[in-house]
């Protein structure tokens, strides 16, 4: 008996994962969807983007006196946004910054704080010290469907400067 609910736990753990990740990316998905609906580039106040999104996870300085805004949906969420507000109060610009166009602008060489200010909080940072490198991971959808997750890889270096990036299948919604 213990030779057959070996092989069936971690299907189960693994099939468990997959749904908790799956229904929380879809609520965050559908509640942010309503929100940013609901919010008008030029015309919404800072007031109005914290009544919908609440505090933000971190400000950040932006050009011209504008703040940007981040609200972090990692670790089980596949988006992140950033949501400047210019120097007048209005909401000027929301973007969702897990995408291939914006891992393609991470080059060698930048400071991890410079891709923390274009991607927010990573999901995972995973130190490999023999090594000497930094993974920092984010979960992203390539596609309209669960299968289309993936994992976006910075790796960082001891001074903390990108030494390369990679996109791989998550291994969390993996059949194997």
């Amino acid at each position: 008996m213990k030779s057959l609910s070996r092989p069936i736990l971690p299907s189960i753990s693994r099939l468990s994962l997959c749904l908790t990740v799956a229904v929380a990316a879809f609520f965050t998905t559908a509640c942010d969807s309503q929100r940013i609906a609901e919010l008008e580039e030029g015309v919404a106040s800072e007031g109005d983007v914290k009544m919908k999104f609440g505090e933000p996870e971190k400000v950040w300085d932006g050009e011209n006196g504008a703040r940007i805004f981040e609200y972090n949906r990692q670790p089980a969420g596949a988006k992140n946004y950033m949501i400047t507000i210019g120097p007048d109060g209005k909401m000027s610009s929301l973007r969702q910054v897990l995408a291939p166009h914006v891992f393609a602008k991470i080059v060698p060489g930048m400071p991890m704080e410079t891709v923390r200010k274009m991607l927010g909080k990573p999901m995972k940072i995973t130190p490999f010290e023999l090594k000497k490198v930094w993974h920092y991971d984010w979960r992203y959808m390539d596609g309209p469907n669960t299968s289309d997750a993936k994992i976006f890889t910075v790796v960082f270096n001891n001074d903390l400067r990108v030494l390369s990036t990679e996109s791989v299948a998550d291994p969390a919604l993996s059949p194997n």
